[in-house]
């Protein structure tokens, strides 16, 4: 991909991960060379035109409020800053957008109010706390404060929210490059800037593991056939092997099982927007020309899997990588439909007709809903899940950089 010309950054204060995101912004794009303009949006605004809760955080599972508390610490332990949830979160922060507008979308007083609300816990939109911001980024804080209520600065922002829906945007921080393509959350960065992903998060060089034998880790790989994303993130497992020395269990389950037993819906891309859907469809391209493995949306979706991941765990364990090779690429690569017995069959290959046989023997059938079941006991909550050291879960192939970061 070129290097895009210009990056446009739409953000709201009352998301961490924006504000993990504006952290890097500005540094990322001058390395990339492109143009970067910052833009203001209402998130509330933005999730009401795609029928998305205000306070999506708490219609999570517990699992994945977990996780993804976690999951913000650790971008913003790798990026070097503070990140502290305030107990009120969310914050009102209409007012302090309107002020970032008038201002100008000043850099200096976006990462004062981020540093309010992330940092301090400070309410944002406060007149104490605005003045404050404002004052110390160099602003008359009256003469900004008397325009915030003008009808002119309230359209402005209406009218920025507007072109972010226009494009796609569901959430914060997206990216919007060369006025055409759309990328959603701070961990999406380097594919804006069409940069290495340690150019971009890392400050120090990835460490070669390679050698060392001080420390041998263990990363187990929860997954399902069902899932693209299982299937990307499966495609790099080796190579993170070979670079790390890591040993790598495999850890299949019954997505649809966990799902029902933690409380989720069956598929969770039916319940999202459709600009979220659509932008999903993309994404699962873009990481597949990212990692240049073949990749096509198959049209049987969703696909019933408990044949396939019996039949894994009915051949001997020499066998088993090769036959979920096969299966993910038949699914994911070539559109086959991976519960026939016919396609499974040419898949395993030797002695098929025994293989399939035993997917209806009650001791295979019971190691599949125990599977399952040491995956909802380990908190994992979808696909695919690394749990690194039986301590560290990670969620999603877009984290096998933090993975990797942590075997480092």
């Amino acid at each position: 991909m070129t290097a895009p010309r210009s990056i446009e950054f739409f953000f709201d204060y009352s998301c961490p991960y924006a504000y993990l995101g504006f952290t890097q912004i500005e540094a990322a794009a001058a390395r990339a060379g492109a143009t970067l303009s910052l833009e203001p949006m209402l998130l509330g605004g933005v999730f009401r035109a795609n029928d998305t809760p205000q306070k999506l955080f708490a219609t999570l599972s517990p699992q994945k409020a977990r996780h993804n508390g976690e999951d913000m610490a650790r971008w913003a332990e790798l990026f070097g800053v503070t990140l502290r949830m305030p107990a009120e979160h969310p914050f009102r922060t209409v007012e302090a957008l309107r002020a970032t507008i008038v201002t100008g979308v000043d850099p200096k007083v976006i990462r004062g109010f981020y540093d309010m609300y992330w940092v301090h816990n400070r309410p944002v939109s406060d007149q104490a706390v605005m003045r404050e911001v404002l004052t110390t980024a160099g602003h008359d804080a009256d003469a900004v404060l008397a325009k915030i209520v003008g009808d002119d600065v309230k359209d402005d922002l209406r009218k920025r929210t507007d072109r972010a829906i226009a494009h796609g945007i569901f959430g914060a921080p997206a990216f919007v490059v060369d006025e055409k393509r759309m990328y959603w959350g701070q961990d999406r960065l380097h594919m804006a800037l069409s940069l290495p992903a340690e150019e971009v998060y890392f400050r120090t060089p990835r460490a070669d593991t390679s050698e060392r034998k001080d420390k041998m880790h263990t990363v187990e790989f929860f997954w399902d056939f069902s899932s693209p994303f299982a299937y990307l993130g499966s495609t790099q497992l080796p190579a993170l092997a070979a670079r790390t020395g890591t040993t790598i269990v495999s850890r299949p389950m019954l997505l649809g099982g966990l799902f029902k037993a933690i409380g989720q819906v069956d598929v969770p891309l039916s319940t999202w927007s459709q600009q979220k859907q659509r932008y999903y469809f993309d994404d699962m391209h873009r990481w597949a020309e990212h990692w240049t493995v073949p990749f096509k949306f198959p049209s049987r979706f969703p696909m019933n899997t408990v044949k396939a991941l019996r039949a894994y765990l009915a051949l001997p364990e020499t066998r088993r990588a090769d036959f979920q090779k096969k299966v993910f690429a038949a699914y994911w690569a070539e559109d086959r439909d991976i519960a026939d017995d016919a396609v499974l069959s040419e898949l395993i290959g030797d002695g098929a007709s025994d293989v399939l046989a035993k997917t209806q023997d009650p001791a295979v059938k019971q190691e599949l809903i125990a599977a399952t079941k040491y995956a909802e006991q380990k908190g994992v909550f979808g696909a695919p899940t690394f749990l690194v050291d039986d301590k560290d879960l990670y969620w999603g192939q877009d984290r096998i950089v933090l993975v990797e970061r942590a075997l480092a």
